[in-house]
């Protein structure tokens, strides 16, 4: 038998959860085969098997373990002895569900399915969308997933879709585990377990205000430049999408005009090659000095925030961004990043424009030098060549790590990005 231990997925993950074994006890599997989703510091991800052999499962949904704790075996055959496994424990009552299973037991089947996973009619191997914190509720509350409709992107099922039914029912229920429901004088209050990404990320923002004696610079950018640059880029790539009667579909979706974010990426990027302090880290009372540039960009998931990576962002077009951004959005809202996407970051992006705020600070990811919040761009007056002018206007707010970065340093790099975008034609090189 080989053990299998709880890998460590992310450069910062120290624990992980069991969220769901893809493959049964006592089943085959083959190297290369997804074993288990396991929700870490950063985002949900899928094991894959590294061995070959027959599955012994040890660690049962819900468990969280530190990284290297045994989760499971492979083997030729798996572990077995005279008496089987101990009367009521969880390997007895896998034993169970399995065998009847086998025998066709409609009941037993049903139970061998996660909560709220059962088929319920429909096509087989086919799995409900939802949120790994969506399925730890409905787990909890015994909600049928395949009940709901999804609200989140393509249909996904996500918290307030499982609380919604629960909401509307009696308030006689039981109350459960992880989520208790208490009658003050402010009214019911409902007590939620963080998941393991937002613990973490209370975590690591509350050790960066405790431990990062940081400072904020605010400038005001002049974007007519770059909205004439994306008007002319935004028809270059619906032409080019059309293509030529009978072009292929894939190549004509590859093609999406670069947003304003995708623009503030490239002229970080660039302004980061330029001045590398503002590219480095602190750790341990060093500074650190790295080679690359890569951008990181904050992206709103469920229930959290993750930062998936653009690398060498100082090498590729703003076009390359647009569609290498695209992308990593769409896995992080569909759950499948994976971790070496979620690291290597030296910077980050933080841009919450589209909901109409004009300015605001971001708290500084460590051990990285500093955070550019980017906010609404938005015509307003300003003065323009000695006359009142009508301008596309951007905030930007750059927090900086004042044990890295000092006050004039910070300023030139800030300087820089605003010179990149109010002549924006150095990002399309």
């Amino acid at each position: 038998m080989t053990d299998i231990v709880m890998p460590r997925l992310s450069d910062t993950m120290e624990e992980g959860t069991i969220l769901r074994w893809l493959k049964a006890d006592g089943e085959q599997v083959a190297r290369g085969e997804e074993l288990v989703e396991i929700e870490t510091d950063k985002a949900t991800m899928t094991y894959e098997s590294d061995q070959e052999g027959v599955l012994e499962i040890i660690a049962d949904v819900g468990h969280t373990l530190e990284v290297g704790a045994l989760i499971a075996r492979v083997g030729a055959t798996a572990a077995t002895n005279d008496e089987g496994p101990a009367s009521g424990g969880p390997a007895s009552e896998r034993s169970d569900r399995d065998a009847a299973a086998a025998s066709g037991s409609p009941a037993a089947a049903t139970s061998a399915e996660p909560a709220g996973e059962a088929r319920s009619g429909a096509p087989a191997g086919e799995r409900v969308k939802a949120s790994p914190l969506a399925r730890r509720i409905a787990g909890e509350r015994g909600v049928d997933l395949r009940a709901l409709t999804g609200s989140g992107p393509g249909g996904r099922i996500v918290k307030a879709d499982v609380l919604a039914p629960a909401a509307a029912s009696t308030s006689s229920a039981a109350p459960v585990a992880g989520i208790e429901g208490v009658m003050t004088a402010k009214g019911e209050t409902t007590m939620v377990d963080l998941s393991r990404t937002q613990q973490t990320i209370a975590r690591r923002m509350a050790e960066s205000k405790a431990t990062i004696p940081d400072f904020t610079l605010q400038i005001d950018v002049d974007m007519e430049e770059c909205v004439k640059l994306r008007a002319q880029l935004k028809r270059i790539s619906q032409h080019e999408s059309a293509g030529e009667p009978g072009a292929q579909a894939p190549r004509r979706e590859q093609l999406k005009a670069p947003t304003y974010n995708d623009m503030v990426v490239k002229a970080c990027a660039l302004a980061l090659r330029e001045h590398p302090t503002a590219n480095g880290s602190y750790r341990d009372g060093r500074l650190q000095l790295h080679s690359r540039v890569n951008v990181g960009v904050a992206v709103a998931a469920e229930d959290a925030l993750v930062v998936p990576t653009v690398f060498d962002a100082d090498e590729k077009s703003v076009g390359e961004i647009a569609r290498e951004t695209h992308t990593l959005v769409e896995r992080v809202r569909t759950a499948t990043i994976t971790p070496p996407e979620l690291g290597g970051g030296t910077f980050t992006v933080s841009n919450l424009g589209m909901y109409g705020v004009k300015s605001f600070t971001a708290i500084i990811n460590p051990p990285q030098a500093g955070i550019l919040s980017v906010g609404a761009l938005a015509p307003r007056a300003v003065v323009h060549g000695g006359e009142l002018a009508v301008r596309n206007t951007m905030t930007l707010l750059l927090a900086c790590d004042h044990r890295i970065l000092y006050g004039a340093e910070a300023a030139q790099f800030l300087a820089r990005i605003r010179e990149l975008l109010e002549t924006p034609s150095a990002l399309t090189l």
